[in-house]
């Protein structure tokens, strides 16, 4: 079944900015993957909070590229840079919807 992943982020001092890059680093990887589409997202209440989201038509889609080598050596690379534990979660997509943006035929 289809869904989704939460990965929640939280940025240590004075690394938010940097962290941001960072994460668009890696967050493009999960295509790879077999992930549909990805998301970054960055609290404007808190500008350590990060969410990164996923959606994967397979939960071992997304094991693979969590455990894959490309996140292994970016968490290598990034560890001091985000607090600890990173507890993801998945979500079984039940239910969506979208509009469609208008377009105009000349």
């Amino acid at each position: 079944m289809a869904g989704v992943v939460n990965i929640p982020w939280y940025a240590t001092v004075f690394r938010g900015d940097k962290f941001e890059a960072a994460l668009g680093e890696i967050a493009p990887v999960s295509l790879r993957y077999g992930a549909t589409d990805y998301e970054v997202m960055r609290s404007n209440d808190d500008r350590y909070r990060f969410f990164q989201f996923a959606h994967f038509e397979a939960k071992t889609d997304f094991e693979r590229y969590w455990y894959g080598p490309e996140f292994n050596e970016w968490r290598a690379d990034y560890n001091s840079w985000f607090q600890v534990p990173i507890v993801y979660s998945w979500f079984d997509r039940v239910i969506a919807g979208a509009l469609e943006p208008n377009h105009v035929t000349p």
